[in-house]
C-alpha cells in the first residue's frame, strides 16, 4: 500500500530495560502483525547480532538494502535513508535509535534519520535501551561503571506517540545470557560478572520503570490540562498529609502510610503550608523529624506557601491528582471555634466528591497550640481595602451621624470619635489609610463642627490647636502601627530564615547526600520553576549540570533569573522569577550546602570505588597466595615424580614406578580439586549456578560424596525410611563432599567423622560431626567466607574455599549450612534441606550427568 503526501508520521518506541530483554524481537513481532493486517511495512535497519530467534523473524519482511560507507580502510553498512524515502512505505522498522552513524553518513545520529522519515509522513517503529537516554547517562555510569557513548535526547523519546516498555527480571535475563541467547559463549562469563550483575540489572530495571511511569503521569497531567479537568482521577492512590509542624504529624504520616499500603502503587505526599510572611508556629526540629519519617516510609515532603491554608492544601492536592487527604483533629480549645470552623472542616466542605478527607484523632486534640499563631505582618488586599474604607468612608458616615443627632456632643468628643476612626484605619490598613483618615477627618471637623460652620476657616484659635493636636495624634498612631508592622515583618523574615538555616544545619549533621532533594527544597522555598547546580572545570570551559530539578533547567548562569556563584567553578541557577535582595542571603546558604552535598556525593563514590578496589585486591592477594603456595606444592610433587621417572641414572623397580605414578596422580587430583573450587567460587559470585531440582533419596547421593576420604574415616547413618528431598543431586554431592573432607582433615586419626541424617519439622538435616579442635562462636561465620582458614594456619593443601563453596551450593538448592559446637568438643556442620513433601516423585537423580565432575572431584580444600 503506497501513501501520498501526508502529515508527520507517528513514532512508536520499544524501550528496553537492559540489553537482551527482547525489544528487537518485540518490534519484529509487531511488524508481522501489521503485515497480516495489510499494512505496507519494511525493514529500514535491523541488527539481529546472530541471535537465532531474532534472525528467524526477519524472514518474510521486506528489507531495504543498506548503504555501504568506507571509513579508514573498512567498509560499514548504515540505513539508506534515501532508499527508504524513495520506497515510501507506510511503516519503517529502524533499530537502535541512539546509534551513531559512520562518518560520511547523511546524518550524524540515527534518530536524526528517523526524524527525516517522520517528516516525510512515514510511521517508524524503533528501539532504544534505557541506558541510552541522555539525561540518565551519569546515573547509569554510577551504577554500571560504564559510560554510554551513544545517547539519544530524552525529548526525542518523550515525544514518541507510543512508548512500550520491554522488561524482564534480572534472573531471567541472566539465564538467557548463560544459555547463549544474547552473546557468544566466550563473552558470557565476562558479561555476567560485569555489566550484567544482578544489582546492575535491578537498578536499570527500576530506572526504566520509573522513567516510563513519569511519562505516563506526564501524559495524564497533559490530558487533564488540555481538557480542563479539575476533578481527581483515581488512577492510583495519592495521599496528601497536611502537617502543622506539631507532634501529631508523626501519627498522621504513619496513618497515611498504612492507607497507601492497602492499594498497589500508593504514594504519600506530606505537605507543610506556611504563610507568605514566613510566620509560623511550627517547630523546625519537629518538621525535620517528620521530613525524615515520611522519606523513610517511601513518601515525599513538600513545603508550600499560602495565606489561605485550606485553599492552598486543596490546590496542592488537586495539582498532584491526589485521591485522599489526611488531617489531624483540631488542637484548638472549644471557645476558639467562635473564630471559624477550622482547617479540617473547611477542607472537608470544599473538597468535593473527588477527594476523601480523613480526620485522624491524636493525643494533642483540644490541647491548644504549642505556640500562638502570629498574625500576618504583610497586609493582604482585603485589609488594605478595609483600611481605606475605614479611613475615608468612615469619617463621612460619622459626620452624617453626628449631624442628625439632636444633642450636641461638643467639639472635643467629636474629635475623639474621628480619632478612633483614624486609629482603626491604622490598625486595619496601615500608614497610608490612617493618614488619609486624619486628613479627611480634619477637613470634616473644620467644615461641619468648627465655627464658622460650613466654611474651611476657623474663628477660635483654640479650635486650631485642637485640630493640630488631632492630626498629630493621628499621624503618630499611624506611624507607630506601621512601624510595628514592619518590625513584625522583619521578625517573620528572620524567623523564616532561621528555620531554613536550621534545616540546612540539620541536613549537614544527618549526612544527607541527595543533591536533587536539596535542589527541590530550594525550588519549593523560593517558589521557582526550576533549579540547577552548574559547574565547570575552568573559566574557558562550558558549564555542565551537576544536578537539576524542574521542567526546563538552564544551561548557563546568564540564562537564569537568579544565579548565585559558589566559588569559581560552581553556580546555583534559578528560573521562574526575580528574588528580592534580602532573599539572596538564604539562597547563598543553600548554594554553599549544594556544593558541600556535591563534594560529599563524589567522595562517597570515590570511597565506594576504593572499597571495591580494596576488596578486589584482597581477593587477588589471597588468590596469589593460593597459586604461590597451595598450588605450587602439588606441582612440585608432580615435577619431582616425573623427573625421577625420566631419569636414566636410576633403574626403578615396578613398585617404585607405581608409587611415583600414584604420587603424580595424587598431585594432579589435588590441583584439579583446588582449581575446581576456585571455579565454583567464581560461578557462585557471578550468580551463574542454575540448580536442576529433582526428588531423590539421600542414601543415593551422600555415599557417593565420601569417595575422596579414607573408608574408615567416616561413619554413615542414614535411615531407610527418611523423607526424600527436592534438591540438585550434583550440587548436593559436591557440598557434602567439601563438608566431610573438611571435617576429616581436622578430626583426630582415631575418631571417625559421623555423617547422619534425620527429619526435623519441615526440614531434612544432614549433620557432619567431628571431634577436632572446634571453632569459637565469634569465628563460626567467618569460616564460610572465601579464602578463610581458621587461625590462618597453613595446613597442607587448600585455599580456604571448601566451606564457602559448600554454603553457596546449599543456598542455591534452597537449603542452608551452619556450624554448631559438638558436645564434648569438636564442630558439627548442619546442612538443612527442603523435603519433597507434596512434590511428585521424579526419576532417580541424573544430576551427576549434568555435573560429571561431582563424582570425580573429592574436596581436600579446607575451609578452616
Amino acid at each position: 500500500m503506497k501513501i501520498g503526501t501526508m502529515g508527520r508520521g507517528k513514532l512508536r518506541i520499544y524501550l528496553g530495560a537492559a540489553p537482551g530483554v527482547g525489544k528487537t524481537y518485540a518490534m519484529l513481532s509487531e511488524a508481522h502483525r501489521r503485515i497480516e493486517r495489510g499494512t505496507d511495512c519494511v525493514v529500514g535497519f535491523v541488527e539481529h547480532y546472530a541471535r537465532p530467534r531474532t534472525e528467524v523473524l526477519l524472514h518474510g519482511l521486506e528489507q531495504i538494502p543498506r548503504r555501504e560507507i568506507e571509513y579508514r580502510g573498512s567498509v560499514f553498512t548504515e540505513m539508506d535513508v534515501d532508499a527508504v524515502l524513495q520506497r515510501r512505505p507506510a511503516v519503517a522498522l529502524v533499530d537502535e535509535l541512539a546509534h551513531t552513524n559512520v562518518p560520511g553518513s547523511r546524518n550524524g545520529k540515527r534518530w536524526q534519520d528517523v526524524e527525516e522519515l517522520l517528516q516525510a509522513g512515514i510511521d517508524v517503529v524503533s528501539t532504544v535501551n534505557i541506558q541510552h537516554l541522555e539525561s540518565l547517562g551519569d546515573v547509569v555510569e554510577s551504577i554500571t561503571g560504564v559510560r554510554q557513548r551513544e545517547t539519544v535526547p530524552d525529548e526525542v523519546v518523550r515525544h514518541a506517540d507510543q512508548i512500550e516498555l520491554v522488561d524482564m527480571s534480572p534472573q531471567a535475563l541472566r539465564r538467557r545470557m548463560a544459555h547463549g541467547n544474547i552473546y557468544k559463549p566466550d563473552k558470557v562469563d565476562a558479561a555476567l560478572s560485569n555489566y550484567f550483575r544482578p544489582g546492575n540489572l535491578t537498578a536499570l530495571r527500576e530506572l526504566a520503570l520509573l522513567w516510563t511511569a513519569d511519562r505516563v503521569d506526564e501524559y495524564l497531567q497533559q490530558y487533564r490540562g488540555e481538557h480542563n479537568i479539575r476533578s481527581t482521577w483515581q488512577a492510583r492512590e495519592r495521599i496528601v498529609v497536611g502537617l502543622t509542624g506539631g507532634r501529631e504529624g508523626r501519627t498522621l504520616i504513619r496513618r497515611a502510610a498504612r492507607l497507601a499500603e492497602k492499594g498497589a502503587g500508593g504514594e504519600v505526599l506530606a505537605v507543610y503550608i506556611s504563610r507568605s510572611d514566613g510566620l509560623t508556629s511550627a517547630s523546625p526540629k519537629e518538621l525535620a523529624v517528620q521530613r525524615t519519617l515520611v522519606e523513610d516510609l517511601g513518601g515525599t515532603f513538600h513545603h508550600v506557601i499560602g495565606d489561605d491554608i485550606p485553599s492552598a492544601l486543596l490546590d496542592f492536592a488537586r495539582g498532584v491528582n491526589a485521591t485522599q487527604i489526611v488531617l489531624g483533629a483540631s488542637r484548638r480549645h472549644t471557645w476558639q471555634y467562635i473564630f471559624g470552623p477550622g482547617v479540617g472542616a473547611a477542607v472537608a466542605r470544599e473538597s468535593g466528591p473527588d477527594l476523601d478527607v480523613h480526620i485522624v484523632t491524636h493525643e494533642e486534640v483540644a490541647k491548644g497550640r504549642g505556640l500562638p499563631v502570629a498574625r500576618g505582618a504583610r497586609l493582604g488586599r482585603s485589609r488594605i481595602i478595609g483600611g481605606w474604607l475605614t479611613g475615608v468612608v468612615g469619617p463621612a458616615l460619622l459626620s452624617l451621624l453626628l449631624l442628625h443627632v439632636e444633642a450636641q456632643l461638643g467639639l472635643a468628643n467629636d474629635m475623639l470619635l474621628f480619632l478612633s476612626l483614624t486609629v482603626a484605619a491604622a490598625l486595619i490598613g496601615g500608614l497610608l489609610p490612617a493618614l488619609a483618615s486624619a486628613a479627611v477627618g480634619s477637613l470634616l471637623i473644620n467644615y461641619f463642627f468648627t465655627p464658622p460652620l460650613h466654611q474651611l476657616t476657623i474663628a477660635d484659635p483654640k479650635n486650631i490647636v485642637a485640630i493640630v493636636i488631632f492630626v498629630s495624634v493621628a499621624v503618630s498612631v499611624a506611624s507607630v502601627v506601621d512601624l510595628a508592622a514592619r518590625r513584625t515583618h522583619q521578625a517573620a523574615r528572620l524567623r523564616a530564615e532561621s528555620e531554613i538555616l536550621s534545616f540546612l544545619a540539620g541536613s549537614v549533621l544527618r549526612g544527607e547526600t541527595s543533591l536533587e532533594a536539596l535542589l527541590e527544597r530550594v525550588r519549593e522555598t523560593f517558589g521557582m520553576e526550576s533549579v540547577a547546580l552548574l559547574e565547570r572545570t575552568s573559566e574557558v570551559e562550558p558549564w555542565t549540570r551537576a544536578g537539576s530539578v524542574g521542567p526546563t533547567p538552564v544551561a548557563r548562569p546568564e540564562d537564569a533569573d537568579v544565579d548565585m556563584p559558589v566559588g569559581d567553578h560552581l553556580a546555583l541557577a534559578l528560573s521562574g522569577r526575580v528574588l528580592p535582595a534580602e532573599d539572596r542571603r538564604v539562597l547563598g546558604a543553600f548554594a554553599a550546602q549544594a556544593a558541600v552535598v556535591l563534594d560529599r556525593q563524589r567522595l562517597q563514590q570515590e570511597a565506594e570505588q576504593a572499597r571495591e578496589l580494596a576488596e578486589g585486591n584482597r581477593i587477588r592477594t589471597a588468590l596469589l597466595a593460593a597459586v604461590s603456595h597451595d598450588l605450587r606444592t602439588p606441582l612440585a610433587a608432580i615435577k619431582a615424580s616425573v623427573s625421577s621417572l625420566r631419569s636414566d641414572d636410576v633403574d626403578w623397580s615396578p613398585e617404585d614406578q607405581a608409587e611415583l605414578l600414584a604420587g603424580i596422580e595424587e598431585g594432579a587430583d589435588k590441583l584439579d580439586h583446588l582449581v575446581g573450587n576456585l571455579l565454583d567460587m567464581s560461578r557462585l559470585q557471578t550468580g551463574t549456578v542454575t540448580p536442576l531440582i529433582r526428588v531423590i533419596d539421600l542414601d543415593e547421593v551422600v555415599p557417593m560424596a565420601l569417595g575422596g576420604v579414607p573408608e574408615d574415616s567416616v561413619e554413615l547413618d542414614i535411615p531407610e525410611d527418611l523423607s526424600m528431598v527436592a534438591v540438585d543431586p550434583g550440587l548436593l554431592e559436591r557440598a557434602v563432599a567439601n563438608i566431610v573432607e573438611n571435617a576429616v582433615k581436622y578430626s583426630p586419626d582415631h575418631e571417625p567423622v559421623l555423617v547422619s541424617a534425620s527429619a526435623i519439622a519441615d526440614r531434612v538435616e544432614i549433620r557432619v560431626v567431628d571431634r577436632g579442635p572446634g571453632v569459637p562462636d565469634e569465628a563460626k561465620d567467618r569460616i564460610f567466607e572465601p579464602f578463610q582458614r581458621y587461625g590462618d594456619a597453613p595446613r597442607g593443601a587448600g585455599v580456604g574455599l571448601g566451606l564457602a563453596v559448600a554454603r553457596g551450593f546449599a543456598e542455591a538448592i534452597g537449603g542452608s549450612l551452619t556450624a554448631e559446637d559438638t558436645p564434648g568438643g569438636g564442630l558439627t556442620m548442619v546442612l538443612s534441606l527442603p523435603p519433597a513433601a507434596g512434590l511428585p516423585d521424579a526419576a532417580r537423580p541424573v544430576g551427576h550427568d549434568r555435573l560429571p565432575e561431582a563424582r570425580a572431584l573429592r574436596r581436600t580444600d579446607s575451609g578452616r
